[in-house]
């Protein structure tokens, strides 16, 4: 004979408690992305800390008039020997890149122009960047470059670049755009968003490198250069023309 057995919890009650549950959870999630962020956003460099020691090479991840500026100066400090502009759109040329620069097109040293400046127009985003770099490192014999971009962007073209040219040393140099330099961009929506696009595509490459070195360790690939998540949808940051400045 079948015993009835008797429910006495209160499936309201049961549904509430995975309710809350779940804002458990949610509420952990964003804390965890919050403190994430706050190391992200302290670890932005401030300032150049080594401008002095000389590379084999420079390299430039455009993006900006100011990182081409800067690699121009570099250049012509001697620095470096040679320059590489990484992810030239195709077609253009050297000279249609001074041009573009605008006032700073006076830093570019006319007398290097033809001898020491290269431009790569393989790279669309920032894996394409080291990538393309990485094969100009192995034609030109490269031991070691300056690395040049804008400071926000930094940490993640280091962790692209090593992963790229394992070996190689990079020394990295950011630059500081106008429209980050403010301090208070903690309170500005363009700012803060800006900021925070960076992180996440930090977060995803990070996780992309471990991924590999996971497959790798398991022997499901022979070299990081194997597989890699495409970075497509997450395309770099260009400052669109309709978002006013602060």
């Amino acid at each position: 004979m079948g015993v009835n057995r008797i429910n006495l919890r209160d499936p309201h009650a049961q549904r509430e408690g995975l309710g809350r549950k779940l804002v458990h959870l949610l509420l952990l999630l964003g804390f965890v992305w919050f403190i994430g962020f706050l190391i992200f956003a302290g670890f932005i460099p401030r300032e150049v800390k080594d401008a002095e020691t000389k590379t084999d090479a420079i390299v430039v991840l455009t993006g900006g008039g100011d990182r081409l500026a800067e690699g121009f100066r570099l250049l012509g400090a001697s620095l470096s020997p040679r320059l590489l502009i990484t992810g030239v759109a195709q077609g253009v040329t050297l000279q249609q890149v001074i041009e573009n620069m605008g006032a700073d097109k006076s830093v570019a040293p006319q007398n290097l122009l033809d001898c020491c400046v290269t431009l790569g127009y393989e790279a669309g985003n920032t894996v394409g960047n080291a990538v393309e770099t990485a094969a100009w490192v192995r034609d030109n014999k490269v031991q070691s470059v300056r690395l040049v971009t804008a400071n926000y962007h930094m940490k993640r073209s280091q962790l692209e670049f090593h992963r790229a040219l394992p070996g190689i040393t990079v020394i990295p140099h950011p630059v500081f755009p106008r429209e980050v330099q403010d301090g208070w961009w903690f309170v500005k929506p363009s700012l803060l968003g800006l900021i925070a696009g960076e992180y996440h595509k930090f977060v995803g490459a990070w996780g992309r490198g471990l991924l590999q070195d996971l497959l790798l360790w398991t022997g499901q690939i022979q070299e990081a250069g194997d597989w890699s998540l495409p970075e497509m949808e997450l395309p770099d940051f260009s400052w669109p023309d309709w978002l006013k400045l602060p």
